[in-house]
């Protein structure tokens, strides 16, 4: 269970909604002109609160829309002197459990810092905590340029670096957060400061894979690439219908995934099939995976051919060429853009992963096939598997960042979710999730169950997220910029390891 301190949530002052709102409202606080402060009986307060998963979600009492820098100083300051927890927040895309520890908080919605500097011949992108992978999509394509993303479009770029980011072009190019620079950083004093290579040099290699243990990041600015390719990707939807298919499948995935060429990646989702007869058991259950290949398409139609010769014997396949600045919004017909919508219950339960073992993963088939017949609540639920290149990941030295989990050549997501009210489906969804991550675990080529920040469910041990050889450092580290926990409730660290 985690050690961090809740000492802030407990010791919080207690005061009416009534109370806050006075004080927030306040003249004397000088708000600049587009900070906006919402209050749970005012529609605005959902846009700035609305998670992407309301699985444990923390409360809060009212919430401010910071337009400036100077205001998120501001707001950190005044939270900590009433004592009242708070978290900050871009895309509002984390599932982490911890997050629900957060209890009549106070919102610090960074949606409105959203702006995006891109420059083509620093080969360079600057961006504010508001901004999501979306919006840097086009501006940077439109400039021949790319930056390392991770799968989905809908969390906020800060926020993926800040946990790693690992993503489908780190052969090539790293975890997104390999290609940080420099961020702007206010701390716990409510004070800005600068941290890069040549500024606060440590504060740099914590933020890198630790999260936001140390303040909220108001600017960041990556080393982009030139597009290669002339920035386009050849990708492929399969669709596999059977648990035989599947499993040749999964065998195949696995034994092009310990070796994959730099320029590929691919992941898989086991899934309900709602097109086939749903009394029909042996088709109730689907694996869709998507793979891509930056470069030609006749490289990358070689190097799926283990693939596409699965699908002559009787599944599906969809080939098209896209843009970089498309690909995520057209990734298996559109999966990641309904996967994105907010709102919804994800409990999620993840895994590194650096050794492949497709038997495993036809148990996993094979469990989630019970798992639909026995429970229609929960057929929302779904396996994810992702299989990346890791060589300019692994290139780094193991001590240059804080994220330490660079061996991984993949990763599992248990998506598991339920019909609301359907308390049965909630139990065995759950029950499943735990048990997925276990048995994985035991063929994923770690001594134990590993899971990095952005990844992790709340309830893994802090050597399972961090690794006990980053631990000692990264407590000093919080001691230093932040001995009171304002920054814990999103995998809050200690203030002393062990």
């Amino acid at each position: 269970m985690w050690l961090w301190s809740q000492s802030l949530a407990t010791a919080a002052v207690v005061q009416s909604r009534a109370d806050l709102k006075a004080v927030l409202t306040d003249p004397v606080r000088g708000w600049s002109n587009n900070t906006t402060l919402s209050f749970p009986e005012t529609p605005s307060f959902m846009t700035a609160t609305e998670r992407w998963t309301v699985y444990n979600p923390p409360t809060y009492r009212a919430a401010v829309s910071p337009g400036t820098e100077e205001d998120v100083m501001k707001t950190v300051k005044l939270a900590a002197s009433l004592k009242i927890p708070f978290l900050a927040t871009g895309g509002r895309h984390s599932y982490s459990t911890s997050l629900g520890d957060c209890r009549d908080g106070l919102a610090i919605d960074l949606s409105q810092l959203k702006s995006i500097e891109v420059n083509k011949n620093a080969e360079t992108v600057t961006v504010g905590p508001g901004a999501i992978m979306d919006d840097i999509l086009n501006p940077l394509y439109e400039a021949g340029l790319m930056l390392q993303t991770g799968t989905a479009w809908c969390p906020s770029v800060i926020g993926v670096t800040l946990g790693g980011g690992v993503g489908r072009f780190q052969g090539m190019y790293g975890l997104v957060v390999d290609a940080l620079e420099s961020v702007r950083i206010v701390t716990a004093e409510g004070n800005v400061v600068e941290a890069s290579p040549r500024q606060n040099q440590d504060l740099f290699w914590g933020i890198r894979g630790a999260g936001a243990n140390f303040g909220i990041i108001t600017s960041a600015t990556y080393k982009v690439h030139r597009l290669r390719n002339q920035g386009n990707i050849f990708t492929v939807d399969f669709t596999f219908p059977t648990a035989e298919l599947s499993s040749q499948f999964f065998k195949a995935a696995s034994d092009m995934g310990r070796d994959l060429p730099d320029e590929m990646a691919g992941n898989a989702f086991i899934s309900f099939n709602s097109k086939t007869n749903q009394a029909c058991r042996l088709l109730i259950t689907q694996t869709v995976s998507n793979w891509m290949y930056y470069g030609t398409e006749e490289a990358g139609r070689r190097a799926m051919k283990p693939l596409y010769d699965i699908v002559a014997r009787g599944g599906q396949h969809e080939d098209y060429y896209v843009g970089w600045n498309k690909l995520m919004n057209t990734t298996s017909g559109g999966l990641v853009s309904a996967i994105c919508r907010p709102g919804h219950t994800w409990d999620i339960y993840s895994l590194n992963i650096r050794r492949f073992d497709p038997r495993a993963y036809d148990r996993v088939f094979a469990k989630l096939t019970e798992l639909y017949t026995k429970f229609p609540g929960a057929r929302g639920s779904s396996i994810q598997f992702d299989f990346y290149p890791g060589r300019a990941m692994r290139s780094k030295p193991s001590d240059a960042t804080a994220w330490p989990w660079r061996d991984a050549l993949g990763f599992l997501n248990a998506g598991m979710t339920w019909t609301e009210g359907d308390a049965a489906a909630k139990a065995a969804a759950q029950a499943l999730g735990r048990e997925v991550r276990r048995d994985v675990a035991a063929t994923a080529g770690y001594p134990g169950m590993s899971v990095f920040i952005n990844y992790a469910r709340g309830d893994e041990k802090l050597e399972q997220i961090f690794s006990r050889e980053k631990l000692p450092r990264l407590a000093r580290l919080k001691k230093q910029w932040d001995r009171n926990h304002l920054f814990s409730f999103n995998m809050g660290l200690p203030t002393r390891y062990p």
